[in-house]
């Protein structure tokens, strides 16, 4: 007789757990070393909570009452917790914040699609550092803290989360037509999203730009595509590029301006960890300079977030190639 498990979830055994502890207990040391004191926030949250941060962090599929009627779902994102508990708790602390966690987050997924609705995470908020000097600090953080985990071949690709948004405002889209473009994007479907485009008569910046993917020179090419929007727009991207550089990391950077996260909080820079022994994103991040202000005293921010599971994957893949 079996007994079915909630979809999207798993069993794991006593085997692969211990490794899945010595992948997080190994994270965890490079961000306690780094200066990043673990946090915990809990496993549930009140869903008008989530929703002050982002009204699609709320989305999880797994919803509860409470005692009260209150509405409570389990935490889709750790960062948004981590911004009320630093607005609710730290927000008399000047000076910048250096927090990490892990922990069990919960997203739906559509049925069927091979991905899982539990997982686990670590990672880590840097808040109150603005621009190319905080992005840096947590993109070389990640990458010095997957490299202690023992990956050798892992890269980060590196895009900006309001530039096609700056480059849809540049051209006066209609609000319609603006956020069929960008669902498109949020999909990564450059194909549809090409359509769309040519179908509309805009102009071909539109598809070309978020198209744009690899060394330095991307940000030549969109330059001459995007006029005067990439003077500001790209401006903090291309610092944050040559700060990584000159910190050694030059052949870890992959310019993606398509790259675009589904939450609508952040604002600058973001990134995703891939390993080309995988098919499939590490984790990711970003600027959120807006978030901490909707739970108390405004400040920039910028964190990181990396999937257990599929960085011990992507540990075994490269040993396998080795």
């Amino acid at each position: 007789m079996t007994f079915p498990i909630p979809p999207g979830t798993r069993d794991v055994l006593p085997d692969e757990m211990r490794e899945l502890h010595a992948v997080m207990d190994g994270l965890r040391a490079s961000l306690e070393q780094a200066g990043y004191g673990e946090v915990r926030t809990p496993t549930v949250e009140y869903e008008d909570v989530l929703r002050q941060g982002d009204a699609r962090a709320a989305g999880a599929g797994w919803r509860l009452f409470d005692e009260h009627g209150r509405l409570l779902v389990l935490r889709s994102d750790m960062t948004i917790p981590i911004a009320r508990l630093v607005g609710t708790r730290l927000g008399d602390q000047d000076g910048p914040l250096r927090l990490s966690y892990s922990g069990q987050a919960f997203r739906s997924v559509t049925r069927g699609s091979g991905q899982l609705t539990e997982f686990l995470q670590v990672g880590a908020e840097l808040i109150g550092v603005a621009g190319v000097e905080g992005d840096a600090e947590i993109v070389s953080l990640v990458i010095e803290a997957l490299s202690a985990c023992g990956l050798r071949r892992h890269s980060v690709g590196l895009g900006d989360g309001a530039l096609y948004r700056a480059l849809l405002a540049a051209f006066e889209l209609a609000d319609e037509d603006a956020d069929a473009l960008m669902a498109s994007l949020m999909h990564r479907d450059l194909v549809g999203l090409e359509q769309r485009v040519r179908a509309a008569g805009l102009p071909e910046a539109l598809y070309v730009v978020p198209g744009l993917r690899g060394g330095a020179g991307v940000l030549d090419r969109a330059e001459e595509l995007m006029g005067e929007v990439a003077a500001t727009a790209l401006i903090e991207l291309r610092g944050l590029h040559d700060e990584l550089s000159s910190r050694g990391f030059a052949d870890r950077l992959i310019l993606d301006l398509g790259l675009v996260h589904e939450l609508g909080y952040y604002t600058g820079a973001v990134f995703e960890l891939y390993d080309p022994a995988v098919g499939f994103a590490l984790g990711g991040g970003g600027r959120y300079d807006q978030l901490m202000g909707r739970f108390g005293k405004p400040r920039p921010a910028c964190g990181v977030a990396l999937n257990v599971q599929n960085v011990h994957i992507a540990q075994a893949a490269e040993e396998k190639m080795r």
